[in-house]
């Protein structure tokens, strides 16, 4: 095995330069709070981009991860594996669901959402009903089909042509829905119920309403991006809980591995039939190793004592995020829902989130961005107080910072 030190530089030699990441290399994790290779700590507000959810090396999720690795890691889909079954019945017992699909990423969750999307359009309407109605400022994913179905243009170009029979329609305006809409065409609606790489921007709770009456007025089915929202993130084991408007197909990935990967789509016996044996699959999607990981996340994460902390923590990084941002004239207004928190920065900072992020990682404090104008933060569902209160202590040396 090769162990020859490496460092930042190695990534310009050997690795596809898609990604351009900062100098930290990280090596050790540990709840909420991160050890670089120059034994710096820093505590994690970004959490992975909403991803470890119970922190860094949760002791229930490694118990769980080595109980399985030695027994069994993976079958091939021509058999089901016990961790699989088990996780399964969880999520259907949890949510509106009847049965589920698993597959390694949030892209992979929402390309099988919207392939079932079209071909139970196609098995009980015909062939011209295939239309997917989106959002501007939408993400969902880098694949050619997800990414055609995002709202941001952006991550398309170079790569088309893209898939057709795909539109875009205002984020929070029915009306823009209602002009798109075709009982003829269209087969389904997707939506995030917080747009997290388009500025952590929520949607309003009568428009998510109105999508769901607008789906069932046309035979639409309604499709949730839960990928980023999901698994507690709002203080909910999944945000289309809190608004009281079930989908009918729900896409989810991120936390519900807590760091391993894994991704499941949700949705009813009756649509789900649609895919019959041959239509859809994923060589690694519900591996033993991964359905294990996620079963102990989500037994902990939808515990009512959990999710009744997610609220208390949000409360407290919204104060403090408030005051650091009138303090400073940085922050116009803090909005999200739980832990999922976008600072959308004031008219005299626009375009500086990443400037931020860079002062933030000077003091030793992680964040992300939602845009160019909005700061994010994402940390564990569990983060202790104290490391909320530090992480927030170092955000604002960093805020102070960039002022002087």
């Amino acid at each position: 095995m090769n162990k020859e030190p490496v460092s930042r530089e190695l990534f310009d030699d050997v690795m596809v330069p898609n990604y351009a990441p900062g100098s930290v290399v990280p090596v050790k994790g540990e709840g909420s709070r991160i050890t670089d290779q120059e034994g710096r700590e820093f505590v994690d507000l970004a959490g992975g981009i909403a991803v470890t959810c119970l922190g860094h090396s949760h002791p229930g999720l490694v118990g769980a991860l080595i109980e399985q690795a030695e027994k069994l890691w993976h079958v091939s889909n021509v058999m089901t594996n016990e961790p699989a079954l088990r996780l399964a019945r969880t999520l259907c017992e949890l949510t509106f669901a009847e049965r589920v699909f698993f597959a390694n990423s949030g892209a992979e969750a929402n390309e099988a959402a919207f392939k079932l999307a079209r071909r139970y359009a196609w098995e009980h309407y015909g062939p011209e009903k295939n239309e997917i109605i989106s959002f501007t400022n939408s993400f969902h994913g880098r694949t050619l089909f997800t990414v055609a179905v995002g709202g941001q243009p952006k991550y398309l170009e170079g790569f088309e042509p893209a898939p057709k029979g795909i539109h875009h329609a205002q984020y929070n305006d029915l009306e823009s829905v209602r002009a798109l809409i075709s009982k003829e065409r269209t087969c389904a609606v997707v939506v995030e119920p917080i747009q997290g790489e388009g500025g952590v921007l929520p949607a309003d709770p009568e428009f998510l309403k109105g999508l769901r009456q607008l789906c069932d007025e046309n035979e639409a089915l309604l499709v949730f991006d839960e990928v980023q929202t999901g698994v507690g993130r709002t203080g909910h084991l999944y945000a289309y809980q809190m608004y009281d408007v079930v989908p009918d197909i729900l896409s989810s990935a991120k936390g519900l591995g807590g760091g391993f990967p894994v991704a499941s789509m949700l949705t009813t016996a009756k649509i789900a039939a649609s895919f019959g044996v041959g239509t859809h699959g994923s060589t690694y999607g519900g591996n033993a190793l991964a359905c294990a990981v996620a079963q102990r996340v989500i037994d902990t994460v939808s515990q009512p004592e959990i999710l009744k902390g997610v609220a208390a923590r949000s409360e407290r990084f919204r104060e403090g995020l408030e005051t650091i941002g009138k303090k400073y004239g940085i922050f116009r207004e803090v909005r999200g829902a739980g832990l999922l928190l976008g600072c959308v920065l004031a008219d005299e900072w626009k375009g500086r989130a990443r400037d931020v992020l860079a002062a933030c990682l000077e003091q030793e404090v992680m964040v992300l961005v939602a845009g160019a104008d909005v700061v994010r933060l994402a940390p564990s569902l569990i983060i202790p107080e104290a490391d909320i209160e530090e992480g927030l202590a170092r955000l604002e040396a960093g805020v102070k910072k960039l002022c002087k």
